[in-house]
């Protein structure tokens, strides 16, 4: 006999039984053992075999993978039930992990999603799909990494005008609410919550504002379907200077639009990329950065701290969610963030040979440093630095000039020269 045959993973809904189909009931009738979580299992125990024996996996999920194999081995037949449609942000690609794909057997219920979707007549073919049932982190917060419980729906709400999630007991409803107000989104999102779905007492929600429903306590378990409004058009990155917050009465610290849009070229970005912004100034790498790694995240410092200030400002009018900014002299703080894929440098705070050396012996493999200098003792410093560390780089001088009227025509006027030197990491 395979192992799939004697071994099935059901999904279930809350009607229980009448929402089995014949092959499901079947399964459970001839167990031996039926596993699942306590209150899963008072749905079937009614109909179940005298002789079956149930394991309740509430708080042991890591035990489950060892009692089906050993009820496998003693040639019994085991049913483990799981919550809807177990593929779905369920046990099954975990299982099958531990157990292998010839391991089990699959017959999936609806999705509670799909449930939800039906329930508010309104088509799921676009949806996102993402779970809160993460380590309770609190309320989302500006800066928040992706070690915050919600960092996956943010991503989420953020790339997405359609998103469906999974809640949990800690975040619930009422706190993702609260997040999107936090995230900037608090106009222009709606939330409808199905609540104890195909239960009596099933309650519907549709179209709260944010506000509204950060206010409520909503009966659990429920899922929750987030619209949003889709931004106004924005370019990714080559946003205009002055669309900036910048240090007054002069403009700066920023990277201007040439020098920045050829030093994201070179730092050359996946969509999952971890870059380090060193020297943030007024967040303009950074950010841009941020949105050419819509799946990745961004780890900037500064030291001034009316720059720093400014470089939060432009993250939440942006609504840049995937940057974390802190406040300090590099190398502070970079002890404590993750290894980089790409690594900008617009300003060193004097400690620019010792950044060198600890960027490229954290640098991933195949990962690039970009960095932009306006004098030549740094430019020499920086060369000096990677020859000596055995890293491969090019430098690109721009020199970029911009058109300025005068009486009733134009002229150019020309901008500080920029060296912008780009060193690879070769590939272990």
């Amino acid at each position: 006999m395979k192992p799939s045959e004697n071994c099935s993973l059901i999904g279930i809904l809350d009607d229980g039984w009448a929402g089995l189909s014949d092959t499901a009931r079947q399964h459970l009738a001839m167990a031996d053992v039926v596993i699942g979580a306590g209150r899963t299992l008072e749905l079937v125990r009614p109909h179940l075999a005298a002789k079956a024996a149930l394991k309740d996996m509430d708080g042991v999920l890591g035990e489950v993978p060892g009692w089906i194999a050993t009820a496998r081995a003693t040639g019994q037949r085991v049913v483990a039930l799981a919550t809807g449609d177990p593929l779905c942000h369920g046990i099954a690609s975990w299982l099958t992990g531990k157990l292998g794909r010839d391991g089990f057997e699959i017959l999936p219920a609806v999705s509670t999603l799909q449930l939800a979707f039906a329930r508010f007549k309104q088509p799921w073919q676009d949806v996102k799909i993402a779970s809160c049932h993460r380590a309770d982190a609190g309320d989302w917060f500006v800066g928040a990494t992706s070690e915050h419980g919600l960092y996956p729906l943010m991503r989420a709400v953020a790339q997405n005008t359609l998103v469906a999630t999974f809640t949990g007991p800690e975040n619930n409803p009422a706190r993702l609410a609260r997040a999107l107000i936090t995230a900037g989104y608090g106009e222009e999102s709606r939330l409808s919550v199905a609540c104890r779905l195909l239960l009596p007492d099933q309650q519907l929600f549709p179209g709260l504002a944010p506000a509204e429903a950060a206010a409520m306590d909503f009966p659990e378990p429920n899922v929750v379907l987030i619209e949003r409004q889709p931004d106004p058009r924005q370019p990714a990155f080559g946003l205009d200077d002055l669309e900036y917050l910048q240090r007054t009465p002069e403009k700066g610290l920023i990277t201007k639009q040439e020098a920045r849009a050829l030093s994201l070229a070179k730092l050359r970005l996946a969509p999952d990329a971890i870059v380090w912004d060193i020297g943030a100034g007024s967040g303009s790498v950074g950010l841009e950065a941020a949105r050419l790694a819509p799946h990745g995240h961004v780890w900037a410092i500064e030291k001034n701290e009316g720059d720093a200030a400014n470089a939060r400002a432009n993250a939440a009018r942006l609504r840049v969610g995937n940057y974390t900014l802190a406040e300090g002299k590099a190398p502070t703080h970079l002890d404590t963030w993750p290894d980089p894929d790409a690594v900008f440098i617009g300003g060193s705070g004097g400690e620019l040979a010792e950044l060198i050396r600890l960027i490229l012996g954290r640098l991933k493999p195949g990962g690039r440093l970009v960095m932009n200098f306006v004098t030549l003792e740094n430019l020499a410093t920086a060369t000096h630095e990677l020859t000596a560390n055995g890293a491969c780089w090019d430098v690109v001088q721009l020199q970029a000039s911009r058109s300025q009227p005068i009486l009733d025509m134009h002229r150019m006027a020309a901008q500080n020269p920029v060296w912008i030197v780009s060193a690879r990491k070769e590939n272990a």
